[in-house]
């Protein structure tokens, strides 16, 4: 990239995407200025499912992107859909933040300490459906909002609880008001939780050479088969589909150990399998795995939330 250049990076307009782009553009190496871009996701108040789901805070900045307006997007990248889109390139995957869920309760309270009955936050049906597979007793509340509006449903009353993406709490500085991360034995994350995507034009070799420094291949390695999993059972981002993977030391090589899982939006059944396999083939162990999830009755569990 000559010297000269200044890239363009577009971000959503919440205090999260804010930070997340803030922090991507920090580590570039290379001059840099943020334009906000408005999403049909940031418009609507109305649950994620029912305006889309997956991709509804994607189109505009891929809009930017092609019209030349950006030269770079940030996403949280559970949010993009696993079709790859044309003329765009995932140019850099950064080291993973932790892909847990959270829990931020009233009195300090874990999950399991909630009363049968406590009123739960959350916007997306895979924690709903897996809140409701513990058989806690709990009323799951249908939640949007930014961060500040979900937590000052608790600080408020109206809500004994709600559960957020520990990633974002913690690139905001609020992980102290986190009364327990969830263990993914309990609550399993959703596909690329945690990990930014950072999107280019395909034609614009000098943004794909600034942007490969930034890249993890072990977060990259393990976010293709949560993805690969995701694409394959067909669902999206709304869908019930839990997913995490890692990169272990095998006998002869590195490997790729992802679980995977699909609930029952209301929680009465649910499949949870895992699979091993070369990272170099991460994709393969993702679409392996999602086979044996629909052998084993997972698509009669993801119903119309697909």
């Amino acid at each position: 990239m000559t010297a000269t250049r200044t890239l363009r990076v577009g971000t959503r307009g919440s205090a999260l995407a804010r930070t997340q782009t803030g922090l991507i553009v920090s580590a570039l190496g290379a001059p840099a200025e943020i334009i906000q871009i408005v999403t049909e996701g940031d418009r609507s108040s109305v649950a994620l499912s029912q305006i889309g789901g997956t991709g509804v805070f994607v189109s505009a900045l891929r809009t930017a992107l092609l019209a030349g307006e950006i030269d770079v997007a940030v996403h949280s990248y559970k949010d993009l859909p696993t079709a790859p889109a044309d003329g765009v390139v995932i140019a850099a995957v950064p080291s993973r933040e932790d892909p847990r869920d959270a829990l931020v309760a009233r009195d300090g309270m874990t999950l399991g300490e909630l009363p049968a009955g406590s009123r739960v936050g959350t916007g997306s049906p895979r924690r709903a459906a897996q809140l409701r597979a513990l058989g806690l007793g709990l009323e799951i509340v249908d939640l949007r909002g930014n961060v500040d509006t979900r937590l000052g449903k608790v600080a408020s009353g109206e809500l004994d609880a709600v559960i957020l993406a520990y990633a974002g709490l913690r690139r905001l500085g609020r992980s102290g008001e986190v009364t327990e991360v969830l263990d993914p034995i309990q609550v399993l994350p959703a596909p690329a939780q945690g990990a930014l995507a950072i999107e280019c034009r395909s034609s614009d070799d000098d943004a794909i050479a600034v942007l490969a420094a930034m890249n993890s291949a072990d977060t990259a390695t393990a976010v293709t088969a949560e993805r690969a999993l995701l694409a394959a059972l067909e669902a999206g981002c709304s869908a019930p589909v839990g997913a995490l993977a890692e990169v272990v030391e095998g006998d002869a090589e590195l490997e790729v150990f992802l679980r995977g899982s699909v609930t029952a939006i209301d929680g009465s059944s649910a499949v949870r399998l895992s699979e091993t396999g070369a990272s170099t083939d991460a994709d393969g162990v993702g679409r392996r795995l999602a086979a044996e999830l629909l052998a084993n009755g997972a698509d009669h569990m993801m119903g119309s939330s697909i």
